[in-house]
């Protein structure tokens, strides 16, 4: 019989019946992380099983209280404004906007303002999403190409503790995988205010001895601005054709996105005060974007005698063109600024999980490797107006490598203690050619060739005294790569000055205690105490819409909390906190206060399943006051979205869902930085701030067939 789970469902579901040495074996063959492949389960006699999200089990597979799954169940019940936030299923995470929809989100975790994915990972299917070296910001994580109707799976896994997870990896990452398996084929139409309209096809061919699963999504809409129609244009296409058999499994994947769009972004406080615009309105009506991205991406599991193998090879073809402007006018023309992007991707993510005994401890080794290779034909920023290029102020080539080898041991002493350690090697090499720059002084010497390594190592010991309570220690290095131009410039493309280049790789140190407790399949808890530094804090610079490493270094402390209750077969509560202090070693300006770092975020949300074909989710999330500066400090908010869906029949299906339920109008995201409008003679210190979208009401019909 075919058993469509993955060796962790497995392990969840046969952890009592089975001896702690084939526990070892299963997650040798399978590896350590969520993998939705199919399975032929004939050999093992097995039973086909369901288990949903939060309710997986991780009790004796998990490294640290810090991880979790989130299933294709709990992802449809969520109502979503945007697709970032999926990400927004990490505990403790938050995923706002200040721009337009087609941007990337700006994400918080940990007392990170992480701006556009600094340093937490994202990958699809093994295939990265931070881009380095980005004509925005290092790391941007867009996730505008994902459908999230074709997501099987998300796993999370915060922390620096993973020996497989480098670049980007410092407060975590999240491993997203594409599903394996539909249970139809679905039409969907959706409708909503503010000329909110997307149409959705998805569906699952049965080829034999493997599938073939497509999704179609085109989405419009036209926003609530002022002034502004944001005329959101995308449309993503996913091709997957899947080959399994009793030792194998294949799959050969193209993913095709393409979106446009026009900007409404933050505004200053005086602005609205004085009347000139609301708070729904802008200062630059002619700001926005375009973004494309191609993948082809292969996929193999293959087990054999001596062991199981993971191979992930891919192909990215990425583009962009942003227009923005957060200053206005401390250049009488005005300071809006193009910033562009376009590079092809390269890369594989290979790895080997053997069996064996170490003095008759059971234990299994995993010996991996990943590389990276972006081909950045073109990156920079110009000057423009109305989207009309005025001057380059820098444009580059970049050309930017990366390998890395790791191996992880998990050593399981007995049926109640076991270790988990891993090393790993990152190798790094950064080319920059200038192709334009603002001056001839610039363009000669911003180029060059620069290359830096690091070695990095993970520890975790899990302790568990019954088979509902795991204790977890863990420690771990991690880092992420600073932006190739930055390693090689030795000179300021706006002012001229000459600088110092930055480190290629920033370091941090990260550890753990943390409990985790899965009484029934009705309770499932965890605590964690974390702590986390950093040998360089970066800080937003509002003038130029980017970060800045400001070469001081930083710690972080917190609590995370996450419980999730199912009282009955209606009803399932969960709830998320997370408590932080953040503070940088050293005062800049005379503070210690690092501006963006989230003290306190909360979650929660109520299912409640009034019958078969009826539910409704309501979620709430909710943040506290962060420093802005030394002495400004950004109050917090709350949103409440609620869904309400109801199935006529087997094939049709209604979906309601009310975003910004109450209507709140508190800021998604604010900055304290001096901009300058119109009629001001000079630049002023200001609070500027991007507004929650108005209550909205978007409505989807499903006929699957």
């Amino acid at each position: 019989m075919r058993l469509l789970i993955n060796a962790r469902r497995y392990l969840a579901a046969t952890k009592n019946s089975i001896a702690v040495s084939q526990r070892v074996a299963i997650v040798g063959y399978f590896g350590l992380t969520g993998l939705n492949i199919n399975v032929l389960a004939d050999g093992l006699g097995l039973e086909e099983i369901q288990v949903y999200g939060r309710k997986i089990n991780l009790i004796g597979d998990a490294v640290s209280a810090s991880q979790g799954r989130v299933s294709q169940e709990e992802l449809q019940q969520r109502p979503l404004l945007r697709t970032g936030e999926v990400l927004e299923t990490v505990p403790g995470l938050v995923a706002t906007q200040h721009s337009g929809s087609g941007k990337a989100n700006q994400y918080f975790l940990r007392g990170f303002n992480l701006d556009h994915g600094t340093d937490f990972a994202t990958f699809v299917d093994a295939m990265p999403v931070n881009m380095r070296s980005h004509g925005h910001g290092q790391g941007y994580t867009d996730l505008n190409f994902i459908i999230p109707e074709l997501i099987g799976e998300l796993e999370y896994k915060k922390g620096s503790y993973y020996a497989d997870v480098g670049d980007f990896g410092a407060t975590g990452a999240a491993h997203i995988y594409t599903a394996h398996h539909l249970e139809q084929q679905r039409i969907e139409v959706g409708l909503g205010e503010d000329g909110f309209q997307r149409f959705l096809a998805t569906g699952d061919i049965d080829m034999g001895q493997g599938d073939f699963i497509y999704g179609v999504e085109a989405q419009r809409y036209d926003g609530p601005w002022t002034g502004l129609n944001e005329d959101v244009n995308k449309t993503n296409v996913w091709l997957k054709q899947q080959w399994q058999g009793e030792n194998f499994y294949h799959s050969l994947q193209l993913m095709m996105y393409k979106n446009r769009w026009n900007s409404a972004d933050q505004i200053p406080q005086r602005a609205v005060d004085q009347g000139i615009i609301d708070e729904l309105g802008s200062i630059d009506n002619s700001l926005g974007g375009e973004s494309s991205r191609y993948s082809l991406s292969f996929q193999s599991r293959y087990q054999t005698q001596y062991g199981f193998l993971k191979a992930n090879l891919y192909i990215i073809d990425y583009n962009m063109n942003l227009w923005s402007n957060f200053s206005y006018f401390t250049d009488p023309d005005g300071d809006q600024f193009k910033q562009i992007d376009d590079r092809t991707i390269y890369g594989w993510d290979l790895s080997f999980s053997v069996n064996s005994t170490l003095a008759g401890i059971p234990q299994t080794n995993t010996f991996g490797s990943q590389l990276r290779y972006d081909d950045i034909d073109k990156v920079g920023l110009q000057r423009s107006a109305n989207r009309e290029v005025n001057e380059p102020i820098r444009i580059d080539s970049v050309k930017q490598y990366s390998a890395s080898l790791y191996w992880e041991n998990t050593l399981v002493w007995s049926e109640s203690f076991r270790t988990v350690i891993g090393v790993r090697y990152d190798d790094f090499s950064f080319q920059v050619d200038p192709l334009a720059a603002a001056t001839q002084d610039s363009l000669q010497v911003n180029g060059g060739k620069q290359t830096d390594h690091i070695s990095t190592a993970k520890f975790s010991a899990i302790y568990q005294p019954n088979d509902t309570v795991e204790i977890y220690a863990s420690a771990g290095q991690g880092f992420h790569s600073n932006d190739a131009r930055g390693t090689t410039t030795t000179q300021d493309p706006n002012s001229g000055e000459l600088i110092q280049p930055a480190d290629p790789i920033v370091k941090t140190f990260g550890y753990e205690v943390g409990l985790r407790s899965f009484l029934t399949e009705k309770l499932n808890a965890s605590i964690a105490l974390w702590h986390l530094s950093i040998d360089s804090e970066l800080l937003f610079i509002g003038d130029e819409g980017s970060t800045e490493d400001t070469g001081v270094g930083s710690k972080r402390r917190g609590l995370e909390l996450t419980s999730y209750y199912q009282l009955n077969d209606q009803l399932s509560i969960d709830f998320e906190a997370a408590f932080t202090d953040a503070k940088l070693n050293k005062s800049i300006n005379g503070s210690d206060k690092i501006p963006g770092a989230q003290k306190q975020v909360f979650s929660a949300g109520i299912n409640y399943r009034i019958n078969e074909r009826w539910y409704t989710h309501l979620r709430v999330r909710k943040f506290g006051d962060y420093p802005l500066d030394d002495n400004q400090s950004a109050d917090g908010s709350t949103m409440v979205n609620v869904r309400s869906a109801y199935q006529f029949s087997p094939q049709l299906s209604v979906k309601i869902d009310v975003l910004n339920l109450f209507n709140s109008d508190d800021h998604d995201v604010e900055y304290f930085y001096e901009s300058q409008l119109p009629g001001e003679s000079a630049p002023v210190a200001d609070r500027h701030y991007h507004v929650f979208e108005p209550r909205t009401l978007r409505v989807y019909l499903t006929y699957n067939y």
